[in-house]
């Protein structure tokens, strides 16, 4: 890779990561029009450090929290809302887990084209903005219990689907359960964690299976720009969620939709 492209693909990465917009549409388009090559599995696992490191290092006091509190009611049976929420996030994760194990090839065998990821954009987008619509919005991240917290996990296992949207899908069930739009966007991207941590292991142990290498330079530039870009994003996100809601992103999706379309009909 150039400079120019382990940049531009890194900040896309780390911004899409938790926009409720897919990452794998903005990562094939680019490749398509300019050509490029495979930017290879190192990468991959370099921006996926830089993304998680983003997410740790923005909600760090929450994972403390969280992990002081779940394990002080596991080994001192001490209970806490900080507890709770851990339980969520473990409850949350195990649907997507599970469908990973189970879908992976066949996924990436027949559902990571263009046409594919450009309806899902479309689709999911537009479910989107049905939930921000129709959900009430009253339930705060504390409320969270395990069957809610299930059921997100549930959505977040269709999030597999080239297009979907992980931050997306989630956020969305969440709307349509009760959740803020705070509420439901802090607990996707806690949900990310457990989430981005086993797909970079996963990659990693493939990367070591493989042998693939990359330039140091590349994986550095590619986990730093993630990990500025994706912290810049959070942060930003949560900030003005409340005053633009969602319909900025919903309308981007059905345009970016409508590109891959285009693009899928162009490059055949």
């Amino acid at each position: 890779m150039d400079l120019f492209q382990a940049i531009f693909l890194a900040v896309v990465q780390g911004l899409t990561e938790f926009l409720p917009v897919s990452s794998s549409g903005h990562l094939i388009v680019p490749a398509v029009i300019f050509g490029w090559p495979d930017q290879g599995l190192a990468f991959d696992v370099a921006v996926h450090v830089g993304t998680l490191l983003a997410v740790l290092v923005y909600f760090r006091k929450d994972v403390n929290a969280i992990l002081r509190g779940w394990f002080a009611q596991v080994f001192k049976r001490i209970p806490s809302p900080e507890a709770q929420l851990g339980w969520a996030v473990i409850l949350g994760t195990l649907p997507a887990v599970v469908a990973g194990l189970l879908m992976s090839d066949i996924i990436g065998t027949h559902l990571r084209t263009i046409e594919v990821i450009a309806a899902t954009s479309i689709v999911f987008g537009l479910l989107l903005l049905f939930a921000d619509i129709k959900g009430n919005k009253r339930l705060g991240i504390e409320q969270m219990s395990w069957k809610i917290a299930l059921m997100i996990g549930l959505a977040q296992a269709v999030a597999l689907i080239p297009g979907t949207s992980r931050s997306g899908i989630t956020i969305t069930c969440a709307l349509l359960l009760g959740f803020t739009r705070e509420s439901a966007a802090r607990f996707s991207f806690l949900l990310s964690i457990p989430t981005i941590l086993g797909a970079g292991l996963l990659m990693s142990l493939e990367l070591v299976e493989t042998k693939q290498v990359g330039l140091w330079q590349d994986l550095l530039i590619g986990a730093g720009f993630a990990a500025v870009s994706a912290y810049i994003c959070i942060h930003w996100f949560l900030k003005l969620l409340d005053r633009i809601g969602f319909m900025p992103f919903v309308a981007y999706r059905v345009v970016f939709g409508g590109l891959l379309f285009w693009v899928a009909s162009s490059y055949v």
